[in-house]
């Protein structure tokens, strides 16, 4: 897929931490919701040393940022998921107005969820112009770029989001969300491969995604709780 440059990098550690250089942003949203979907609140917007470590052993005392506990824990790190492109992974379902790619990535951050439907049936009905872009919406605010729309002509629909890393809360859920990545930071593997950069994906700081490093919304099955973390005993 294609997409801009950013000078940030995040390189991961073989059992370890997300190293992040290029003086990338950090901050942190919470999912609200609001009818029958949900939406972003602004949270507290951190000043990291630069290059900064985030945590994904979901252990550490000082989350976001990781305090050396995946040692202490013996984090089993490995990374599961495929290093295949997005298109070459995802299916895509065929509507009148709009195409919908979908690589099962699911962080369930619920943005899929609408108004007026999920991304799936409002795509059915996307000839009708303000279904289409609830859909449109219903896929770009996906944090973890499970899906991408296509209008008629094949050409991806992508808002133009700045380089960023957020850390995403979710007290509907009772837990703490993924680490959301945006606009094509390049991710590096602990060896020393690349993922493909993309404009969305959320990055797992449970510790128990079974595709890791990415998310598959294991934090809400293990009721992973930052705060509690860095509470509790070790």
């Amino acid at each position: 897929m294609a997409g801009g440059k950013s000078k940030g990098k995040i390189k991961i550690l073989k059992n370890g931490p997300y190293i992040v250089s290029g003086n990338v942003s950090l901050e942190e949203k919470t999912i609200v919701p609001k009818g029958k979907g949900v939406v972003y609140e602004e949270g507290e917007k951190f000043s990291p040393p630069e290059p900064y470590t985030l945590c994904r052993c979901g252990h550490s005392k000082t989350p976001p940022y990781c305090d050396g506990s995946h040692a202490r824990h013996f984090f089993n790190g490995t990374e599961t998921a495929s290093k295949a492109d997005f298109a070459d992974r995802a299916t895509v379902k065929e509507g009148p107005g709009l195409s919908l790619m979908d690589d099962e990535r699911c962080a369930y951050a619920r943005f899929c969820h609408r108004e007026k439907g999920t991304a799936w049936n409002l795509v059915d009905r996307s000839d009708d112009p303000e279904l289409r872009e609830e859909a449109i919406r219903a896929a770009v605010e996906c944090p973890a770029g499970r899906l991408v729309v296509l209008d008629t002509e094949g050409k991806e629909i992508e808002p133009e989001l700045e380089p960023g890393i957020e850390i995403l809360q979710d007290p509907q859920k009772e837990v703490s969300g993924p680490i959301y990545v945006k606009g094509y930071i390049p991710v590096e593997s602990a060896d020393g491969t690349a993922y493909e950069p993309r404009n969305r994906i959320t990055l797992c700081r449970c510790g128990k995604s079974c595709k890791k490093p990415f998310c598959d919304a294991s934090h809400i099955h293990y009721k992973y709780k930052d705060r509690e973390v860095k509470s509790g005993d070790e």
